[in-house]
Parts: C-alpha cells; sequence; structure tokens
C-alpha cells in the first residue's frame, strides 16, 4: 500500500506549479526591448530659469488681476478653461499642460505638469509670485524648474531654456501691462510682426 504522505505531498506540489503558472501570467511583461514603458529618469539633472519683471502697482492689485489660475490663457495668449477643481485651489488642473496647482500663498501659487505614457518625466514646476517692493510697487517672479538631462547635448539643453526664457520673459512683460491697465495687441501669427502694446494712460 502507497504511503498517503506521499500522495498528499504530490498533491500539494502539483497546486503550488499551478499557482506559480498563474501568477506568472498575471505579472506585468517586459516588451522585446525589455522596455516596461517607466517614465523615470535614471540620472535627472535639475535645472531652473528666474524671470521677473517690476511693477507699478502695488503686489495684491497685481495678484488680483493677473494671478487667477486661468489668467494664463490671457497673458501667454491662448484659451484656457479649468479641467477639474476650483481656480485657485489646490489640486484644481487647467487645460494648459494639464497643469496641476500644487502649491499658493497669498500671492503666488506653483504648479506641475503629470507625466506622460511613454515621456520621460523631467518634474516640470513653475511657480508664479507677486512681491511687494514699496506701498505702490511690486514685481512679478516667475521661476521654473524641471529636469533637461533628457536632451541630446548641452547645446540642446541651452537652446531650450533660450526658447523657454524668451517665452516666459515676453508672458512677465504681457502681465506687467494688464496690471498696469494696459491693452494687449492681438497675438501674432507665426512668424508675423509683433505689435506695439497700449499702455494705461500716462504711462
Amino acid at each position: 500500500m502507497k504511503n498517503p504522505f506521499s500522495r498528499i505531498a504530490f498533491g500539494c506540489a502539483l497546486a503550488f506549479a499551478g499557482l506559480t503558472q498563474i501568477a506568472s501570467a498575471q505579472a506585468p511583461q517586459q516588451g522585446a526591448s525589455g522596455a516596461t514603458g517607466s517614465v523615470v529618469v535614471a540620472h535627472p539633472t535639475y535645472t531652473s530659469i528666474l524671470m521677473e519683471v517690476e511693477v507699478n502697482r502695488p503686489a495684491a492689485e497685481v495678484w488680483k488681476r493677473v494671478g487667477k489660475y486661468c489668467d494664463i490663457g490671457e497673458w501667454l495668449q491662448t484659451s484656457c478653461t479649468i479641467v477639474s477643481g476650483k481656480d485657485g485651489e489646490i489640486g484644481t488642473v487647467r487645460s494648459i499642460g494639464g497643469e496641476i496647482l500644487v502649491g499658493k500663498t497669498e500671492l503666488s501659487y506653483t504648479y506641475t505638469q503629470p507625466p506622460r505614457e511613454g515621456r520621460p518625466y523631467n518634474l516640470y514646476h513653475g511657480t508664479l509670485e507677486a512681491r511687494p517692493l514699496t506701498a505702490t510697487t511690486s514685481k512679478l517672479v516667475y521661476t521654473l524648474m524641471f529636469d533637461n538631462s533628457m536632451l541630446a547635448d548641452d547645446a540642446a539643453r541651452e537652446k531650450d531654456r533660450a526658447s523657454r526664457n524668451t517665452r516666459f520673459s515676453q508672458a512677465l512683460q504681457n502681465m506687467k501691462i494688464l496690471a498696469e491697465g494696459g491693452t494687449l495687441p492681438p497675438a501674432p501669427a507665426r512668424g508675423g510682426a509683433v505689435a506695439a502694446p497700449t499702455a494705461a494712460p500716462g504711462k
């Protein structure tokens, strides 16, 4: 007569083998190249760009005019809508870049862009602040922070920095015009000449 304990042990071994096969089938599989679609950057190199402009208005007035989360649509001369949440609340998402409001003070806010599948995540963050200088003047400070390690070389990184600096420096100038009561010209067509802004009376 066969040992009953042998039968039990054999049955357990078969069951364990079956569970192992099921777990293996359910585990995430790598592609032929070994890639898993991770957006994590192995060796990031973080950089920042600091831009500012003085404004002939008190900081509170400046922020009231250009500091709402979707005011970016006006001073970048594009469209902006609130995708989820409420303008000014932590966690609010705006349509531009799918940007998420992650921090705020009375006269500032910080946002980030979410990771995108299949693209290395550069941890892009931006902070806009209205900083008091005197009782009647202030300055707008815009800081960008991101990882540029995925760019090809130093020349590509410098070109990227210059492009961002040009775009957001113009945005600061637009904010200054609006905060001081002026009117922005229509957004130029690509390659077109930029019309002169209309300043507020006395400016």
